[in-house]
């Protein structure tokens, strides 16, 4: 069967067509993945503005469904079922492509299935490698969250960590921000940080060994010591108050965002010291989500490790997953760049996971910007 997929959660315009193989060991193969990105728009803004998201979404989607329909050498008439990105994200964007599928689906007698936009970026690493040894570690950064899953069985998803303030993805964007390397901060920083010296800056690293005072429960409570449930969660807002600290004492306090260029006053931070502020800020925060991830792992007898979202094309992050993976005798996976970031591909196979365990949603689920998995 091929499913059709929509994903507009945040500022990505995506569609996708999912074909099953009938192969247990790969269960899904990607027939086409069309992506309308919206960052030239946003980047104006310094970061994603919801309502001119939101109403690129309506400009797009059509286009976007059209061409990878194209792509796939198939129309609608192929399609089996359609799957489309219920939350979290953008409330406005989500409205978008859940108004689109669900009246695509009810015209064409089509059953529908709403996905989590996580679970999508979880089975991006099935797409792309085939299912995964069990239990696995899997490890969601990108923008907006990073969350850490034990996957015990496929299609099932237990959260064990979180973050207790930004996403490793937000941080990025900030420190880019500060360092006046525009956005998004992500690929900017991974850049920089190639000519920098990473041990130039001793950054904190954020050590959590109290309970959470807005959420006391462990996340992994249940699962692990109390203690070790505590170190799984992540925070990165000391990280990113200590580079603001030191943008403003190099700098004699010069404005943020106006670290790396001239100002009124003519001050400057050399771009040798941005690069080295880069290197040793990336060191941090790979190390901070590697270290998680894998000493959960260990803990829970994981057979494999998997990190997926839009950090996950990081190239630091990526090469030292893989060294670690390495040293520790752990298959590590991590996606193609192209199923890294948002996209309609990772949701079509989430869709066909959840089709295929639980059935069609009902034609009455609304969009949820705060929808947990």
């Amino acid at each position: 069967m091929n499913l059709l997929a929509i994903e507009t959660s945040c500022d990505e315009t995506a569609a996708a067509v999912i074909a099953e193989t009938g192969d247990s060991a790969r269960p899904w193969a990607l027939r086409s993945n069309i992506v309308a990105s919206q960052v030239a728009i946003h980047r104006e803004w310094g970061g994603v503005v919801p309502e001119l998201a939101s109403r690129q979404h309506v400009r797009d989607i059509c286009g976007v469904v059209e061409a990878a329909l194209s792509a796939a050498d198939m129309t609608l008439d192929d399609a089996g079922a359609l799957a489309v990105t219920q939350g979290p994200g953008l409330v406005g964007s989500l409205l978008v492509g859940v108004a689109f599928a669900k009246a695509l689906a009810w015209s064409r007698g089509l059953p529908v299935v709403p996905v989590h936009h996580l679970a999508g970026h979880i089975e991006s690493l099935t797409l792309a490698h085939g299912e995964l040894p069990l239990p696995a570690a899997v490890l969601v950064v990108s923008g907006g969250h990073t969350s850490l899953y034990l996957v015990p069985a496929p299609g099932e998803y237990r959260l064990i960590g979180r973050t207790r303030d930004d996403a490793a993805g937000e941080a990025y964007d900030k420190v880019a921000k500060l360092l006046g390397l525009g956005y998004p901060g992500g690929p900017a920083i991974d850049r920089m940080a190639r000519e920098g010296n990473d041990r130039a800056v001793d950054f904190p690293v954020a050590r959590l060994t109290h309970a959470d005072r807005n959420r006391p429960r462990a996340t992994a409570d249940g699962l692990l010591p109390p203690d070790v449930a505590r170190r799984l969660d992540f925070s990165f807002s000391g990280l990113k108050t200590a580079v603001l600290r030191l943008v403003r004492e190099r700098t004699g306090g010069v404005a943020a965002g106006k670290a790396a260029a001239s100002d009124a006053s003519g001050v400057t931070l050399p771009p040798g010291d941005v690069a080295d502020i880069c290197a040793s800020f990336q060191r941090v925060v790979v190390d901070a989500l590697l270290d998680r991830t894998f000493e959960a792992a260990g803990w829970l007898g994981a057979r494999s490790i998997g990190i997926a979202g839009g950090v996950s094309a990081n190239s630091r992050l990526r090469a030292e997953a893989d060294a670690r993976g390495r040293r520790h005798l752990i298959p590590v996976f991590v996606p193609p760049l192209a199923l890294s970031t948002d996209n309609a591909a990772m949701i079509g196979a989430a869709g066909l996971r959840r089709l295929r365990s639980r059935g069609p949603g009902p034609l009455d689920f609304n969009a949820e910007a705060g929808l947990t998995l």
